[in-house]
């Protein structure tokens, strides 16, 4: 039987780190699965950044797509899944799908795939829904979708877990 954990909060308000220790706690061997794409020098220190922090003990399975089917995948295979995270996931989705439509069942088959997952599924995903309104069109869309992906992975896991400062607060 599966576990859906579900790590949300601002900018660097401790999410990834929380979620690799909720992993640690766990048995048997990990999968990360990360997103992020190294597209500029800032993204490319903050991936190295978390590398090292994670260390050795993982797998690291680079995905910014795909991710439902990677996750289908490494159910069997990994008894511990940590996707970080679903927002920069979002955002390839977005760039690369013509249509909100499509957007929206790319999202829905994530959520059914870290639901459906075997083991401990651990998802991590930014709050964007608590600033101001965006000023231009697409940073309102992706405001929109983030918001509704995260009330769905929120919905499908077992726990949710609000990050302020680097403190968990448990929602669910």
């Amino acid at each position: 039987m599966g576990k859906l954990y579900f790590i949300t909060g601002g900018a660097r308000s401790g999410k990834s780190a929380f979620a690799e220790k909720l992993a640690d706690g766990c048995a048997g061997k990990r999968a990360y699965i990360a997103t992020a794409q190294a597209l500029d020098a800032e993204m490319v220190e903050r991936i190295e950044h978390h590398r090292k922090r994670r260390g050795v003990s993982w797998d690291t399975f680079e995905e910014p797509l795909a991710v439902d089917e990677l996750i289908r995948k490494l159910s069997g295979r990994y008894p511990v899944v940590l996707l970080d995270c679903l927002t920069l996931w979002l955002s390839n989705v977005i760039a690369h799908t013509d249509g909100d439509g499509l957007v929206t069942s790319r999202s829905d088959e994530l959520v059914a795939a870290l639901r459906d997952f075997g083991g401990v599924c651990i998802a991590v995903s930014n709050e964007v829904g608590l600033g101001i309104v965006p000023d231009n069109p697409l940073a309102r869309r992706f405001r929109d979708f983030a918001g509704m992906l995260n009330q769905k992975a929120a919905q499908a896991a077992d726990e949710a877990y609000l990050m302020a400062s680097g403190i968990p607060v448990k929602i669910k």
